[in-house]
């Protein structure tokens, strides 16, 4: 497979971003959330046998369905929100990439949505199992978890994190937990001062 080079995604952000402020903050969160996964694939400890590229591709794609949620004022749609893993699946479908990198979009929601899942919240998606399988896609999903596009943008540490996805259930709360003894914690101070997004 050949992968886009980090200028051929950053077009096709601008390309589907329907306004300059949009591809800001979407493009921004991607980039961030490759650099927290850069960061962990080569933390000390836990050096990963992982595809660098093919991880680095799908952080910064993984986002890219939020511009379809925007209305013709500009306004996201955050109602709809739970259904940008799809859009953005269904987007680099239509730009003819591969479906291991569609997946990044529609596979990193939380961590992992199941048919049950879908039924039980009666969420308004397609009924499948929407779940990272791959390493690559384990770690970009883990990786999305330490920020967030509310207004403002922030980081968020594991334990905010983890007390979020708790609500869902126990099951949700111990995957999260097992990301961590797999990949580790990011370092997000350096990132905090780069980007000036304060931890929530």
């Amino acid at each position: 497979m050949i992968l886009p080079t980090v200028d051929d995604i950053r077009a096709l952000h601008e390309k589907h971003a329907p306004t300059p402020e949009a591809f800001e903050l979407v493009y921004t969160h991607c980039e961030i959330v490759w650099k927290i996964a850069e960061q962990l694939l080569s933390a000390d400890g836990h050096r990963l046998d992982l595809d660098a590229d093919l991880t680095r591709a799908g952080a910064l794609l993984h986002d890219i369905g939020v511009y379809r949620l925007y209305d013709n004022t500009g306004r996201l749609r955050t109602e709809d929100y739970i259904r940008h893993g799809v859009l953005g699946h269904a987007i680099l479908r239509e730009e003819g990439f591969p479906e291991q990198l569609c997946r990044f979009c529609s596979c990193h929601t939380g961590v992992g949505l199941t048919r049950h899942d879908i039924e039980r919240q009666n969420l308004p998606l397609p009924v499948a199992d929407y779940v990272a399988e791959t390493a690559e896609e384990q770690l970009v999903m883990y990786a999305d978890k330490f920020h967030t596009k509310t207004t403002p943008p922030a980081f968020l540490s594991f334990d905010t994190y983890a007390a979020q996805i708790g609500r869902f259930g126990e099951e949700k709360a111990s995957a999260f937990h097992t990301l961590r003894t797999r990949f580790g914690e990011p370092t997000l101070a350096p990132l905090t001062t780069q980007y000036g997004h304060t931890p929530a």
